[in-house]
């Protein structure tokens, strides 16, 4: 876990990170969204809530390492239908 995580597993898409911009994705250079997708390919939420749902849940498990509480699973609230 300590050091660089390797990246670069899905050829074309760039994920970056940016602390007061948040998650941001490129597919060949152009803007994309994160969506969460069932295994049957419904697409349950997409867009800049999902990568603020993703980040946030990144940082606080970061968080949560860095206060020696590593083992502890972080998870986000439910994102509700409304807001799709």
């Amino acid at each position: 876990m300590i050091g660089t995580q390797p990246t670069g597993a899905v050829p074309g898409v760039v994920i970056s990170a940016v602390g007061h911009e948040g998650l941001r994705v490129t597919v060949d250079g152009k803007p994309a969204r994160l969506a969460i997708v069932t295994d049957d390919g419904q697409v349950i939420a997409a867009g800049d809530q999902v990568a603020k749902e993703a980040e946030a849940v990144a940082v606080n498990s970061y968080r949560g390492f860095l206060k020696g509480k590593g083992f502890l699973r972080i998870m986000s609230k439910p994102i509700l239908a409304s807001d799709r």
